[in-house]
């Protein structure tokens, strides 16, 4: 608030501490402008107060500043709704039942909506009674934060002002209220949060401020209409009114026609009754004589004082305020809304009092009040209602809405609807990615310059086009939930879910968010597995199929493949999954066939293939096609190929390498041809995922055919050899005994990787320091890298040298001027040819790397170590069964050939594929109604089971309260 000297100018006048005179001729001759001197923080007396804003502004001050001030200056967070509230400026008594409503309805108006609420701002009539509904708020809750109560006052009429003028500012200014000896003034309201005091030079002249706060609350509205005119939602401001004069009636009347919904409180007293009374009767009744009834009742003996002429103005405002024939008219609120509208008011006027329902989020209200049985609605009727309660993130009214009628599929027939949704998202991962992919659609087939909403509307609606994924990517449990629900495809939508979230957590710059996002994914997930495991305890077969089911709604892609993309790892885990996994694996073999007999038959073609359960009811040769064409047996194929390929090479790089190839390796190149083959295969068919295990160095066999890198190829081959060794590990992952094993060693391979670079730093700091102790200038590389990085490696596995100090010093092991290339350079000598260097510190020097590297660092590993055993140990299983997914995926496409015999079958695709000009596709049909039809009953019972489980935790733990 520092610079709130620059927010407005104030008026000082020579008649400071005068009462206002209206007989001065020209007031502007007293008073000047300067910058403000009162502003800061407001803290008053009494035990458990808050510390408020305060701010002294002029007149004339604009109110885009005054904006400025609340959204940067004091940090509010811009309202979505603005409740001014106005009526009696004395004070006035309300029922106890009336107060409580109040109360309880305006604060729950500002939490749901993140209204701010601007009054007078003085301890006297309506304000104070607001600013008691504040108070009440904070004490008895705080978990939805502070209620932004906004006074705009008069500086004039203010008591105890002098405690908030400082040309610095307060912070804070402790204000006295001193309600007793305020004479003619008024005490600012002590449960408000921010003032701004309105000056014009004069004192004890009330209204100053009305001008300056008509103006910002319109800036207000304004601010808040660019906001919601597209959510079809055209409420920015409410006026409130509590009892009230003849001027309250003019303000009312003026709201009324700028197109201000008034909420009248009945039972408030006065102007506020006589609207409500009223309201609502046929407009032959509203007459001179009923409204003079109304004032007298009302006013009492004030009512005495009002000239007829008056009463006769204020007869024809409170028609055109109470008339049927106005659809913008007051609404009369006792408890909740209590005059309920007749049919005869037509659906305009139903649609207003749903508008100002949604606005202030009083779902409520529209349950009670509004959705009656009495009551009809057309689907078409609310879809303006749907379209704001979404936009405007009102989850209790989507429901309430769908409960009474509203059908998403006409909801969403209209692609404009869906066209406006998606502008209303912020930019996010999911929106860049879809506007790239219509941007290349666009100029392949258009050929045009920008990217039009509609043609992104049609491109969400093809693929993923409904509002589960609209929900999704705005990361919104509440609207994605009820999306969810409504969902066909379910189980599909669920794990779509979770790969775009746990994608655009990855993305995304903010840590917090990105949690929230994973969070989400996670929820959905176990949406995914409840569904389906409520679906295989129902029927086995039909949930498979549900797995294996190519959805029309999300790519044609199946649910598998989606939980392998979204690393759902606790899905595949499932034990429907797994066991339609090794059905998969087994192929047309029975599940139940021991490892030993299908070994026994793999391995020898004229064995009884009928032993095999499955395959009774097949001719010979169709059995042996059945056998063959099992992934189970294509793995046991594979891996003795494998081996016998693992043999060859090594017997080539170890005996029969020759500047001639030899028959043995011309072997070996056609086999790893076939290995090569086989890649582009797989990578051609999106089947094989570029992972540590696939060999990358297979180009590098040309440098075998060339005389002058005939070394260099072999080398380059040694490597290979290490590669293809170690791809032994991806293909044993399907072994339930060393694939967990080989999970552990993977994880246990990256935590050494950021240890190393831990390591590197203590052996370089080490041996460049003690490189440049001994040795003086050497200028050759290999023997300055062995000395800087290799020796001090080599010391913490128990190497230690011999040449830091002097009683193992040997010259003749040494080289003098570094010129022999196989001998280190010697240490710089002294006269007496030996060594200069200070012995005593390459010691310590020694002794304090052995400490950090020898027993610090290498103890860290081992517990780093011991903590990936714990961590990956526990979820083992479940990481198991995934990459078992993956293999058993990869295996189910190979050729039932292994290599080096598998490129007859490449040769003969690559045929097919010349020819057809296209691989021929093969699918599932399933009966896709039947089956979509099971799952959202499956669905349904899974939401009903988990609601139950819900309440009897809740009765569980109300009846645990009780007892304690």
């Amino acid at each position: 608030m520092g610079g709130c000297g620059s927010v407005g100018r104030v008026v000082t006048s020579q008649l400071e501490g005068q009462e206002f005179n209206p007989q001065l001729s020209n007031i502007h001759r007293h008073i000047h402008e300067v910058p403000t001197d009162a502003f800061g923080d407001i803290s008053f007396d009494g035990l458990g107060q808050k510390t408020g804003k305060y701010a002294r502004v002029s007149t004339d001050t604009s109110p885009e500043i005054l904006y400025q001030l609340l959204t940067e200056q004091w940090k509010l967070s811009p309202p979505n709704l603005l409740i001014s509230v106005t009526g009696g400026a004395k004070n006035f008594n309300l029922k106890a039942r009336i107060k409580n409503m109040f109360h309880r309805g305006l604060i729950k108006v500002a939490q749901t909506t993140g209204a701010w609420i601007i009054t007078g701002g003085t301890h006297a009539g309506v304000m104070k009674h607001v600013g008691q509904a504040v108070r009440d708020n904070a004490l008895s809750s705080s978990i939805h934060g502070q209620i932004v109560a906004i006074g705009v006052a008069t500086w004039g009429i203010i008591h105890n002002k002098d405690a908030l003028v400082r040309p610095e500012g307060c912070f804070p200014a402790h204000y006295p209220m001193d309600i007793k000896g305020q004479g003619r003034l008024s005490c600012l309201d002590n449960n408000h949060s921010h003032f701004l005091l309105v000056d014009d030079g004069t004192h004890g002249n009330y209204g100053v401020e009305i001008e300056l706060r008509s103006r910002l609350e319109k800036c207000i509205s304004r601010k808040i209409s660019d906001y919601i005119s597209q959510s079809g939602v055209t409420i920015p401001v409410v006026c409130v009114v509590l009892d009230g004069g003849p001027g309250t009636l003019n303000t009312i009347y003026n709201a009324m026609l700028c197109g201000t919904p008034c909420v009248i409180l009945e039972g408030s007293g006065r102007i506020a009754d006589v609207i409500a009374q009223a309201a609502g009767q046929p407009l032959s009744r509203v007459t001179i004589v009923h409204i003079h009834l109304l004032m007298k009742r009302f006013f009492g003996k004030e009512y005495e004082k009002f000239p007829d002429l008056k009463i006769i103005e204020w007869t024809k405002k409170v028609c055109e305020q109470g008339g049927t024939s106005n659809t913008n008219k007051p609404i009369s609120i006792t408890l909740h809304f209590s005059s309920r509208i007749s049919e005869s008011q037509g659906i305009e006027c139903w649609k207003r009092q749903l508008e100002l329902a949604i606005a202030w989020n009083r779902v409520d209200i529209a349950e009670t009040e509004i959705f009656i049985e009495e009551r009809q609605w057309k689907s078409s009727d609310l879809h303006w209602a749907m379209f704001s309660a979404l936009v405007g993130n009102k989850p209790q009214f989507v429901s309430l809405l769908l409960e009474n009628g509203v059908s998403l599929r006409d909801f969403l027939q209209d692609e404009e609807i869906l066209c406006e949704l998606y502008k209303q998202m912020p930019s996010c991962f999911f929106l860049r990615k879809l506007a790239k992919r219509v941007d290349r659609a666009r100029r392949s087939k258009r050929q045009e310059k920008t990217i039009s909403m509609t043609h992104v509307s049609e491109e969400v609606h093809h693929l993923l086009g409904n509002l589960f994924l609209w929900a999704v990517v705005q990361n919104n449990k509440d609207l994605a939930e009820i999306a969810w629900e409504q969902c066909r495809d379910c189980m599909s939508a669920a794990l779509a879910a979770t790969m775009i979230l746990k994608k655009m957590a990855e993305e995304g710059s903010d840590a917090d968010e990105a949690e929230v996002m994973r969070e989400l994914a996670n929820h959905y997930e176990k949406q995914a597995i409840g569904v389906f495991s409520e679906c295989n305890n129902n029927d086995e077969e039909r949930a498979q199929k549900l797995l294996v089911r190519a959805s029309p709604y999300w790519g044609r892609t199946t649910c598998l493949r989606l939980a392998q993309e979204a690393d759902d790892k606790s899905f595949v885990a499932q034990s429907g999954v797994q066991a339609l996994l090794t059905q998969i694996w087994c192929g047309e073999l029975s599940v139940v066939n021991p490892v030993w007999r299908v070994l026994i038959l793999t391995f020898s073609v004229h064995s009884d293939a009928a032993r095999l359960q499955r395959l009774k009811i097949l001719g010979s040769w169709s059995k042996l096609v059945c056998l063959y064409s099992s992934p189970q047996v294509k793995f046991y194929w594979n891996i003795v190929s494998y081996f016998a390929f693992l043999f060859l090479f090594a017997v080539v790089l170890m005996i029969d390498f020759q500047a001639t190839p030899s028959p043995a390796e011309l072997l070996l190149y056609v086999w790893l041809l076939s290995l090569v083959c086989e890649e582009v295969r797989q990578v051609r068919e999106c089947s094989w995922d570029s992972h540590l295990w696939n060999p990358r160095l297979t180009v590098f066999f040309f440098f075998r055919l060339t005389t002058k890198l005939f070394y260099a190829g072999k080398v380059v081959l040694c490597i290979d050899f290490v590669v293809f060794c170690l791809r032994l590990m991806a293909i044993f992952t399907i072994s339930k005994t060393l694939g967990p094993k080989i999970i552990i060693v993977k994880r246990m391979i990256m935590d050494m990787f950021f240890f190393m670079f831990l390591l590197s730093i203590w052996v370089v700091a080490y041996g460049v320091a003690k490189q440049g102790i001994l040795i003086d200038n050497d200028s050759r590389l290999d023997w300055i890298i062995r000395g800087a990085v290799y020796e001090p490696y080599l010391i913490i596995f128990g190497d230690f040298p011999t040449n830091i100090d002097y009683a193992a010093f040997d010259i003749d092991t040494c080289s003098m001027n570094g010129t022999d290339p196989l001998k280190p350079k010697c240490p710089i000598l002294n006269e007496n040819q030996m060594p200069a260097f200070p012995q005593w510190l390459t010691i310590i020097m020694l002794c304090v790397y052995l400490l950090f590297a020898n027993i610090l660092l290498l103890n860290l590993l081992i517990a780093i170590f011991n903590f990936t055993f714990q961590e990956v140990q526990y979820n083992t299983d479940t990481i198991w069964k995934f990459q078992r997914y993956e293999l058993i995926k990869e295996y189910h496409s190979l050729p039932a050939v292994p290599p080096p015999l598998v490129i007859f079958s490449h040769l003969y695709l690559f045929i097919r594929l010349l020819l057809m000009r296209r691989p021929p596709v093969t699918c599932t049909v399933f009966k896709e109604e039947e089956l979509l039809s099971w799952e959202a009953l499956m669905k349904d019972q899974y939401l009903l089971s988990t609601q139950q489980e819900q309440n009897q935790s809740m009765e569980r733990r109300i009846l645990d309260t009780a007892q304690k």
